[in-house]
């Protein structure tokens, strides 16, 4: 049976929870509801063990904090034997307008602290990643300031329709595969 390890990013803490840093924890945790499982704690994080169209899936939130993400996705990726093309990390991109989806089958880190520590730990590129736009409006030197801080009233309006289309897309990608997903969400 085909296994996926779904991967939300974020920083666990209540001073966290409606961060545009923790994005990733929200797209997770939708595509957990609309599965119909709960989340458990678990080696590395809370774990969503469920299923989609007949294809073992694995939702993690990571607890080891966004720069050290890539402890919890390599002990995952061992313990549930899961090819790097069924992995699937969720996170936030600075250099994309908001509510924009842009998924790839690989890449650099661009700069983010969680896929550098997946990077560094699974010892490649090759994974697949969703990245959810949180738009770079913010001053220089407060980038920091920014990707912690909480989300605009502005962006609360759309937010959850921007979360049901990213859950939308981490689907397809469990059934349809990549290439199909990035031709129908990329740019959304």
């Amino acid at each position: 049976m085909n296994k996926y390890l779904i991967v939300g990013l974020g920083n666990i803490g209540t001073e966290y929870v409606n961060t545009r840093h923790n994005v990733g924890f929200l797209i997770a945790e939708k595509l957990g509801e609309e599965l119909g499982g709960t989340f458990k704690s678990a080696n590395f994080g809370q774990l969503c063990e469920t299923s989609y169209k007949g294809r073992k899936t694995f939702i993690l939130k990571p607890d080891t904090y966004m720069n050290l993400s890539g402890n919890a996705v390599k002990f995952w990726v061992n313990k549930e034997n899961i090819k790097p093309e069924n992995i699937l990390i969720l996170c936030d991109d600075l250099s994309l307008p908001f509510g924009t989806i842009r998924i790839k089958p690989k890449g650099s880190n661009a700069g983010h602290n969680g896929l550098k520590s997946i990077e560094n730990l699974l010892q490649t590129q090759q994974y697949p990643r969703l990245r959810f736009g949180i738009g770079g409006e913010f001053s220089k030197g407060q980038q920091v300031d920014y990707v912690l801080g909480e989300w605009s009233e502005e962006e609360k309006k759309s937010l959850s329709e921007r979360i049901n289309l990213s859950s939308e897309a981490v689907r397809s990608f469990i059934f349809s595969g990549i290439g199909n997903t990035m031709n129908e969400f990329n740019g959304k």
